[in-house]
């Protein structure tokens, strides 16, 4: 060990729960981090601070305007280029010892197991079922111990999965929740700080599992209610009866299984549409669409009237992620049954 390398992590070696011990640990460590956003963010740059010896990180999305207010890794100047490409940036600037593997994709039942094998811990910071449940399988089949951590508007979720036997996000979720009861930030909301505080939770979580330290969120989950500042523990009961996973599955199937409209659109039957006689509507804000669009016209969910529908067309709304396509569609189709009203029900980013 080098004089920077003692005075570096002084301050966290001197604790009697961590020591010299606790530090090698670390930098023995391999961590793959799920999402370089609101929680990716703090995880990461508290991981390759504590000495994190191999940080890897999944993200294929690039830094848009609405992202700066509650990921603090990025600036104004950063707007447009790859997430993943900064957050690399970030951690050498902060830690060089630290070696960071980037994987510039869309984490996927095609390619679940094969990163997640090469790592000790995985901590998810997405903010969608389908991601959740994959990494919650995947865990599962590979016995890799999972930090969750969730956020909408004014309260957040930390929980340890799949961790010496724990509990995992199945026993919390069983089956997932219908999308428009638990919507994401961008149709749900949250402020910056509460992004802050839970991610910094996920990393103080791994490095107590990697260090040895007693008492990881595992067999309970920590609910945060930040507008009273309200911490609460709840137990968690592992569900003995449910068969052990195996295999990974179409998630995004899973999930949309409540709700599989006959009035729904994947990206290939979009493309495969004459565009003759659609009329295509962004109902995102003009913000939004903006940043980044597919065409069509821009009239925001807020502003949508029935008279916005054209008659002897297909009208076809969407938006970032489909749930609020799908929640404006199901209401125009009710009230205007002759309507042949139908929303694209996939992320914009698989538009990019």
């Amino acid at each position: 060990m080098t004089q920077e390398y003692n005075s570096r992590y002084a301050r966290q070696t001197i604790l009697p729960q961590m020591g010299l011990a606790g530090q090698r640990k670390l930098s023995a460590a391999k961590v793959l981090i799920i999402g370089c956003g609101g929680l990716g963010g703090p995880v990461l740059s508290y991981l390759a601070a504590a000495g994190v010896g191999t940080i890897g990180l999944i993200e294929f999305d690039t830094v848009s305007l609405s992202n700066l207010h509650r990921q603090l890794i990025f600036e104004t100047k950063d707007i447009g280029q790859q997430k993943i490409k900064i957050a690399k940036q970030k951690i050498k600037a902060l830690n060089p010892n630290v070696q960071v593997l980037g994987y510039n994709t869309p984490l996927s039942s095609k390619n679940a197991l094969e990163i997640f094998s090469e790592f000790d811990l995985i901590i998810d910071g997405s903010d969608n079922f389908p991601t959740r449940y994959l990494v919650n399988d995947a865990c599962e089949i590979l016995n890799k111990p999972y930090v969750y951590g969730a956020i909408h508007q004014f309260e957040g979720q930390v929980s340890v999965f799949n961790h010496k036997g724990s509990c995992s996000y199945r026993d919390l979720y069983n089956t997932p929740p219908d999308p428009e009861t638990a919507p994401n930030c961008a149709t749900g909301g949250v402020l910056g700080p509460i992004a802050g505080v839970i991610g910094s939770l996920q990393a103080l979580e791994a490095i107590k599992i990697i260090c040895g330290i007693e008492s990881p969120l595992f067999n309970e989950i920590l609910v945060v209610e930040f507008q009273s500042m309200l911490f609460r523990k709840f137990k968690l009961t592992k569900n003995t009866a449910r068969p052990k996973i195996t295999e990974l599955i179409d998630y995004e199937a899973f999930c949309s299984s409540k709700a599989k409209e006959n009035f729904a659109l994947t990206k290939d039957q979009f493309n495969s549409l004459s565009k003759e006689n659609i009329q295509l509507i962004d109902i995102r804000e003009p913000y939004e669409h903006e940043e980044f669009n597919i065409g069509g016209e821009n009239i925001p969910m807020d502003e949508f009237e029935k008279r916005n529908i054209r008659a002897n067309v297909t009208t076809i709304l969407y938006c970032t992620s489909g749930m609020r396509s799908k929640t404006l569609a199901t209401k125009l189709r009710k009230s205007i049954p002759n309507a042949d009203i139908r929303f694209l029900n996939c992320s914009l980013k698989e538009f990019i």
